[in-house]
């Protein structure tokens, strides 16, 4: 866990806020106008909130933006002995955003904070009001384009099934104080001149053993493994609330997490008349790679959809 009051050489120089109400204590970001909208950006895997750094600062200039950290990553802690499932982190999510008592929210998702997002939206459609979702999927449109190339040949997801029985998929996840860096271009991190030692140390340093990096673990597993079947299912009575949302989805195109053109079906199926702003050359970590761009298409699509 890193100390809350760590800002990396000015590079996070956000105050810092905690929330110790559902069995941890989870550190967020909270900024802008407190009586504005909210933006919640959500972070997945192995980052955390200092992946929107330089997306934090011009979105709160107007809007209300809240950016956690969720259970296992960046400043927030790594109980042992707790699921780091798609269901645990929504649900850690729903007490936080209870607590702050956000209505009218704009999900920002990229990787695992779109299924995230997802899941929030359809039990909890009142205290939505658009989407958001930026080299990640819905996941309630997977039939959507049979033509679309399958979650099984993608490089990340034969990268974490390839290792599995070997154990060097857990010994390389539950190293990533060392391993971060090589991880992130397994999925496609393009942007090679943002890493620096700053760089470096800020990604590496919320992982400093293996018990600290279970959640980096635990993640992929729960896609690759099927567990999160069953909790998407049960959602899915909440998808017409969902889709019901103005949606964008901003793709960046070297993604190798997630195929694009399966992201672009999955989005598809769900928002047919949405947008989707395909971003070339930069990959699953758009963050990193674009944040003007990103930054733009969001107050772009915040003022279309007032």
């Amino acid at each position: 866990m890193v100390p809350l009051d760590e800002t990396y050489d000015g590079t996070f120089p956000f105050d810092p806020h905690t929330f110790d109400g559902h069995g941890f204590v989870q550190h967020y970001v909270d900024v802008g106008p407190r009586d504005a909208e909210p933006i919640v950006l959500l972070h997945g895997e192995p980052t955390w909130g200092y992946l929107y750094r330089h997306m934090i600062g011009p979105l709160s200039e107007h809007y209300r933006v809240v950016v956690p950290d969720h259970m296992g990553f960046g400043k927030s802690e790594t109980p042992q002995g707790r699921d780091y499932t798609l269901q645990a982190h929504t649900e850690n999510l729903v007490a936080l955003v209870e607590y702050l008592d956000l209505t009218g929210i704009t999900f920002f998702g990229q990787d695992w904070g779109g299924p995230i997002a997802t899941a929030f939206t359809v039990r909890h459609p009142e205290r939505v009001k658009r989407m958001v979702y930026a080299n990640s999927l819905a996941g309630y449109g997977r039939l959507g384009d049979e033509d679309a190339t399958p979650m099984s040949q993608s490089r990340w997801f034969n990268w974490i099934g390839g290792g599995l029985e070997s154990g060097r998929t857990s010994d390389v996840l539950l190293n990533l104080g060392s391993t971060v860096l090589s991880v992130m271009k397994i999925p496609g991190f393009t942007n090679s001149a943002a890493v620096d030692d700053t760089w470096i140390r800020a990604y590496s340093e919320p992982f400093p053993d293996r018990a600290s990096a279970i959640g980096g673990l635990e993640f992929p597993l729960d896609a690759y493994l099927g567990r999160i079947a069953e909790y998407v299912i049960a959602g899915a009575g909440g998808v017409p609330d969902l889709v019901s949302k103005p949606a964008i989805l901003l793709e960046g195109m070297e993604d190798g997490a997630i195929p694009p053109d399966r992201a672009i079906a999955d989005f598809r199926a769900l928002w047919p008349d949405a947008p989707v702003v395909e971003l070339p050359g930069v990959g699953h970590y758009c963050q990193e790679d674009a944040p003007d761009v990103l930054v733009a298409r969001v107050k772009d699509f915040l003022q279309a959809n007032p």
